[in-house]
């Protein structure tokens, strides 16, 4: 019986190019859900966020292609569980903070390395032996942990209960990793037993090799620009250019006192960072903590005019999910004075 194995490889190409490249964001919805506190529920976001980290699978997967037999796949399994785990646990205790372009881009990296291996390029391009595995998976498995540190840092982590929200999301990464190693392992073990294998396995590592190479070029070019600076294309007066400083997963408010009839310009870019804000205004009179929104988007600028229909607060609150500290700069002019910043 023959396989005929385009379709899978398809199958994957249609996967893996329809997940989003920053596959590593945390939603609203799991934000709150972490608020309730349950560690089973750090549990449950590690464990999906290893089964939707696209680059981890990938790297995974080139694992299983490897493997030769049981005490093969205990030892690199154990490899990448401890490599990630000591960096995971490292990194969040002590809020290290890793420019996450240049993670991904390793992370990308390995995917690569791990299927040229499968391929034997280093045996039949460079006539040597590639490092040993065990070694690379732990590794890169460290590279990993910075990844799913990344993930973990996002969430509104209590100093009272981290190591055991640390210790529950790393449980779900290790459910996780299971479920996939299980179902690859088992899925390979069966497409062994025909003789199409042998073309299987060289197309589905040539193509995490070039999903991966796609997925380190677009890391290291967003690198470069993020270390660029910003562009201002228009140049216009004003009166004031204020400097802040917004760390990553963090978020802040910028007001000014505004008369009612009385005039603001303003225009804020930050260094290429896309940031949540609401642009929003607080009446004087206003009681439980009433507002009203006049803009709200995600951005890396905005600008534009307002005059003021209340005596109040007028500002913008902006929000950093990147792994990146970023600058804000503000500028204003008009009629307003300045607020102290929250």
């Amino acid at each position: 019986m023959r396989i005929n194995v385009f379709p899978i490889v398809f199958l994957f190409l249609i996967y893996f190019s329809s997940s989003p490249i920053f596959g590593h964001g945390v939603s609203q919805e799991e934000k709150n859900m972490i608020l309730e506190g349950e560690n089973l529920k750090y549990i449950y976001i590690g464990m999906i966020h290893m089964l939707k980290g696209y680059d981890h699978l990938l790297f995974l997967l080139g694992i299983v292609f490897l493997i030769k037999n049981i005490s093969h796949i205990v030892k690199l399994i154990t490899a990448f569980t401890l490599g990630h785990s000591i960096t995971l646990i490292f990194a969040t205790i002590n809020s290290i903070q890793v420019n996450s372009y240049i993670i991904e881009s390793t992370i990308a990296f390995s995917v690569c390395y791990i299927a040229f291996v499968n391929l034997k390029g280093f045996e039949k391009l460079f006539n040597i032996k590639p490092l040993n595995i065990v070694v690379m998976v732990f590794l890169f498995g460290l590279i990993h942990g910075l990844g799913l540190s990344s993930i973990l840092q996002q969430f509104p982590l209590k100093s009272e209960s981290l190591l055991s929200n640390i210790i529950s999301f790393n449980v779900g990464i290790e459910i996780g990793q299971l479920i996939a190693i299980f179902i690859m392992y088992m899925t390979l073990s069966k497409i062994k037993k025909y003789s199409i294998y042998n073309t299987f396995k060289i197309s589905i590592n040539i193509l995490i090799y070039l999903i991966g190479l796609v997925l380190c070029y677009i890391q290291i070019e967003n690198y470069i620009t993020s270390s660029s600076s910003p562009k201002v294309l228009k140049e216009e007066k004003y009166k004031e250019i204020i400097t802040i400083k917004l760390p990553a997963h963090s978020e802040l408010e910028f007001k000014v006192w505004m008369d009612i009839g009385k005039e603001l310009k303003y225009s804020w870019y930050s260094d290429n960072t896309k940031l949540h804000y609401d642009f929003h205004g607080e009446p004087a009179s206003a009681v439980n903590g009433y507002f009203e929104s006049f803009k709200e988007n995600t951005s890396s600028k905005d600008s534009g005019k307002i005059v003021s229909k209340f005596v109040g607060k007028h500002g913008w609150y902006w929000r950093n999910d990147s792994s990146l500290l970023t600058t804000i700069v503000l500028k204003l002019d008009g009629e307003y004075k300045l607020e102290k910043r929250k």
